[in-house]
């Protein structure tokens, strides 16, 4: 079966991709641009980036901007699934969802109003086992947003390693957050996986952080060789 990916430039929709990867053709990257950093529905910190991305895995990239306003930004998604779907044959769509029932049940009802099969494949996943993964199977992850204590500016650009995730690991058990930032804590953004055939190198950003609340902008990325 060919799939789409909804793609957001994070560590989550990049590892649903790969591991959709194993099992079926992935035929294009679906990426929903939100005009809305405070969108309900898709991750906005340096989502322009997605096309460097796209052309580091090889794959075409089908994009759709959105006002980003609740409920409203469903039909923009519904409008590039159906574009995927009619450019690219695709008959299912693979999300990087992990908890969130709103995102979830939401996209699941999109594909559903038009015949694609919905794919979630780290639903509920152990997120532990699932972090510990991301880092052995060669997947380089920057902190990209950081939106909850404990969290201060030296996180902002840190890549996760096996360092970071043991303070990641104390401060999910201190502060009662999520390992993976799936409540909201944090955002990532991917330089390199398995299926890249280059890597991305950040050449220019800046940091804007307040009250334990900060973005990584990235403004200027290449890619270059392994």
């Amino acid at each position: 079966m060919k799939l789409g990916v909804l793609f957001s430039v994070g560590k989550d929709s990049l590892f649903a991709c790969w591991m959709a990867m194993q099992h079926e053709e992935v035929a294009c990257l679906i990426t929903v641009v939100s005009e809305n950093p405070e969108s309900y529905m898709f991750h906005t910190p340096n989502i322009h980036l997605a096309g460097l991305q796209a052309e580091a895995a090889g794959l075409p990239l089908v994009e759709v901007k959105t006002a980003g306003k609740k409920e409203r930004e469903l039909d923009d998604l519904r409008r590039v699934l159906l574009e995927a779907k009619d450019r690219f044959g695709i008959g299912g769509v693979v999300t990087g969802t992990i908890l969130s029932v709103y995102q979830a049940t939401r996209i699941q009802r999109i594909c559903h109003e038009l015949d694609l099969w919905c794919f979630n494949p780290l639903w509920h996943t152990d997120q532990e086992a699932y972090m510990e993964e991301l880092i052995s199977a060669g997947f380089r992850v920057i902190i990209a947003g950081v939106f909850s204590c404990p969290f201060d500016a030296s996180w902002l650009g840190r890549e996760i390693d096996h360092h970071a995730l043991d303070d990641l690991r104390r401060a999910a058990r201190d502060w009662r957050i999520t390992l993976t930032g799936e409540g909201g804590e944090f955002e990532t953004f991917v330089i390199d996986a398995p299926f890249f055939s280059r890597q991305i190198e950040i050449e220019e950003a800046s940091r804007v952080y307040q009250n334990y609340n900060g973005v990584l902008e990235i403004k200027r990325a290449r890619l270059v060789e392994k």
